[in-house]
């Protein structure tokens, strides 16, 4: 798998795919309608790609999912906005390659913070697997951080 930036004129794929995505949220603790801002707008799409956010998850040329970044070198931090794969791509390792591209893709990162609704089962347990710590529960969301740097190692004295 590889990520990368999506066009303006892919927005109405993408938004397609993402509103596959985020409709099967009902499956796992969501209302209907609980999905993000902007997800079945190809407008809001575009206007991520136009600003450089939208990257395209594609695996063996074929358009699997999408994610929104926000990069942040001053701060050596990524914030995942959001990632999403098309629902009949579901339970295939794609979303587990899909933050492991999102990840590498920004090297000089030292950490990656995210959030996800409370209720979705799913996608809590998916960022724990992937490493992911919580850092606070707020509002109905749970904000999640993954550190880059190696911790220090334990039982070694400095000289």
């Amino acid at each position: 798998m590889v990520i990368v930036k999506a066009e303006e004129n892919q927005a109405e794929r993408i938004t397609e795919m993402s509103v596959r995505a985020f409709e099967t949220d009902v499956l796992v603790g969501g209302a209907k309608g609980d999905c993000p801002p902007g997800f079945d707008s190809v407008q809001w799409h575009r206007q991520m790609a136009r600003e450089g956010h939208l990257y395209q998850a594609m695996s063996d040329g074929t358009l699997v999912g999408a994610a929104i970044v926000f990069p942040d070198e001053a701060k050596n931090s990524v914030y995942i906005g959001r990632i999403f794969i098309d629902s009949i791509h579901h339970r295939k390792g794609y979303g587990t390659r899909l933050m492991a591209c999102i990840e590498a893709h920004f090297p000089w990162a030292k950490e990656f913070h995210l959030d996800t609704p409370c209720w979705n089962q799913r996608t809590n347990a998916f960022y724990k697997k992937m490493g992911y710590g919580i850092v606070k529960v707020e509002d109905g969301f749970v904000f999640y951080r993954k550190s880059t740097e190696s911790p220090e190692p334990e039982g070694i004295e400095g000289a």
